[in-house]
């Protein structure tokens, strides 16, 4: 039996609204609005949705980087599940351990005023877990676990290329050796070059140190070649959850549709078939009444309008769950075989110039 390592519940992340010259609240914004999610120990878990359906917002409350509005995350310290939520300050430390995290922009998380060895060695320090000596050993250590050499430690992170940076970012998310990880779509700010090598040294990471993975990204062809299950995004809320093969090829939510049929093909002069919403999200301080989703859906009814549906089984004998009230009924186009050999034709190009340049460093 899998064991948890983290399981969020009825999770909700509002942010006030405030207008007028006494600053009085007038509506919510529902960045993460009722997310019940379970994370399995060594499993990757990925989160996708396009920009604002709140996935960023729902790594950072996880992490406590911001405070729940309600519900709790709970997560595995020892042998029992810790609500992160009721933490003190004192205990929170002590999950900080296990418990990390990796930020988008490696140019804007990294203090510019620290050097390399300042930089990654501070959870270090924070936590009392080094001393001088054995410090500059363990962050020497990291730097070259994650492709660097000890000859940066004394640099700042001006003198750095981005994917250099994020190699920096992931050293300090990794020195403390934690047993979970989020990574908040730690590749979109970097050159199309150096992406794979990048997801390349997570998945190394992870191997080496049995972590536990929250891969964030907006990206579902990415995401399905990275992740186990895959949890679904749309307005704050998870409108699907599956294993990573079912979502992409057998979609049980109109919304996992529409992101598939954005996903380009890789072969010139063809385009996909399938539908594709062009509707802007809609205001998370003011969503539509019933499903979220009905406003951008082809397959919506007058029950969708009205009744908003509950995450529940996407038909009998699928491990898919959905938020959807016809999912059961609803044949949705996933990935087509035809798309799937171009796919695997571009991976292998792709891998092989990775691999082809994995000994080649980027310039300091």
């Amino acid at each position: 039996m899998q064991q948890v390592m983290l399981r969020t519940e009825h999770l909700k992340t509002w942010f006030p609204v405030r207008r007028g010259l006494f600053q009085r609240v007038v509506a919510q914004v529902r960045a993460v609005d009722d997310v019940n999610l379970t994370v399995y120990r060594g499993e990757t878990l990925g989160v996708v949705g396009e920009s604002g359906c709140g996935k960023t917002t729902l790594g950072r409350t996880i992490v406590r980087l911001l405070e729940p509005t309600a519900g709790r995350v709970l997560f595995r310290t020892g042998e029992r599940l810790q609500d992160l939520a009721e933490c003190s300050a004192q205990e929170l430390r002590q999950v900080r351990r296990s418990l990390q995290m990796v930020f988008q922009d490696p140019y804007s998380s990294l203090n510019p005023r620290m050097t390399v060895k300042q930089v990654v060695g501070e959870p270090l320090r924070v936590q009392g877990l080094a001393s001088r000596d054995s410090l500059d050993h363990r962050v020497s250590r990291m730097l070259r676990l994650v492709g660097l050499s000890s000859e940066h430690l004394e640099r700042f992170p001006h003198a750095f290329s981005g994917g250099q940076r994020q190699r920096i970012a992931i050293a300090r998310a990794m020195v403390l050796e934690p047993q979970f990880l989020v990574a908040d779509e730690p590749v979109s700010a970097l050159d199309v070059s150096v992406q794979a090598q990048i997801l390349n040294l997570l998945l190394d990471l992870q191997t080496r140190f049995h972590i536990t993975l929250l891969f964030i990204a907006h990206d579902i062809d990415l995401i399905r070649h990275l992740s186990d299950r895959i949890a679904v995004m749309y307005l704050g809320q998870v409108v699907e959850v599956g294993a990573a093969e079912e979502v992409c090829s057998r979609p049980a939510h109109p919304y996992t549709e529409t992101l598939l049929a954005s996903v380009p093909l890789p072969l010139p002069g063809r385009q996909q078939q399938r539908p594709s919403s062009a509707e802007e999200l809609p205001d998370p301080a003011d969503p539509p009444a019933g499903c979220y989703f009905h406003q951008r859906c082809g397959h919506a009814q007058e029950l969708c309008r009205h009744e908003s549906p509950a995450l529940g089984a996407a038909g009998a004998g699928s491990s898919q769950v959905a938020r959807c009230h016809f999912s059961d009924d609803l044949h949705l186009d996933g990935l087509s075989a035809e798309a799937e050999v171009a796919r695997a034709v571009e991976r292998s190009r792709r891998d092989l110039e990775t691999r082809l340049a994995g000994t080649v460093r980027e310039p300091p």
